[in-house]
């Protein structure tokens, strides 16, 4: 699988809620190793960007499975930790803004309010269920991604803030959005197309 195989946004797919898991099968094994090899593909034709996490509704896979980066700052370490049937159990901490991006949105990023910290529940690849707790980046990870288990994009938490919209430019730097010529009635990213 390759990173053409990430679906974008209009797709309404990405607005529908993913289903649960009951079993670890063959073909739940083969949608993870799908993710994780979209999520590399994706990152090496991105200079400045790396692929920390995906859900399987991102390759058409309505599927309550996310793929975590373990290490974000080693674009050469393709190691994974595989969460399904995630649940945050807890939000701790405080509500803080910080950037995110998205491999389902193209050439958008926002300043998203998130929990510094939560408590995650889900199911290995053993079938067995386990918890963490994450802080700070991977906190957010988290929320983004369980976010896209249940339909909800990062851009649906900023949608009328017109200063939290960016753009990565050639340098690698964020640049504000003009919301009302690039965002506010965009099409592509807040009404559905037919697949």
């Amino acid at each position: 699988m390759t990173k053409d195989d990430i679906i974008t946004l209009p797709k309404p797919r990405l607005r529908a809620r993913s289903q649960k898991v009951t079993f670890v099968t063959p073909e739940i094994e083969k949608v993870i190793a799908d993710m994780e090899a979209a999520t590399i593909d994706w990152e090496a034709s991105r200079k400045h960007e790396v692929g920390v996490a995906l859900a399987a509704v991102q390759i058409d896979q309505l599927k309550r499975v996310v793929v975590i980066r373990d290490d974000f700052n080693d674009k050469d370490n393709h190691n994974f930790t595989v969460f399904i049937n995630p649940e945050i159990t807890k939000y701790e901490g405080t509500v803080e803004k910080d950037y995110e991006g998205c491999l389902s949105v193209k050439n958008v990023y926002g300043l998203v309010p998130r929990h510094t910290k939560v408590r995650v529940k889900a199911m290995g690849l053993d079938g067995k269920e386990f918890r963490v707790t994450a802080e700070g980046f991977l906190a957010r990870i988290f929320q983004h991604e369980i976010d896209h288990t249940n339909g909800i994009v990062f851009i649906d938490h900023i949608r009328d803030q017109e200063d939290a919209f960016f753009t990565l430019t050639d340098s690698g730097e964020l640049a504000a959005s003009n919301y009302a010529a690039e965002i506010k009635d965009n099409p592509e990213l807040w009404e559905s197309s037919e697949d």
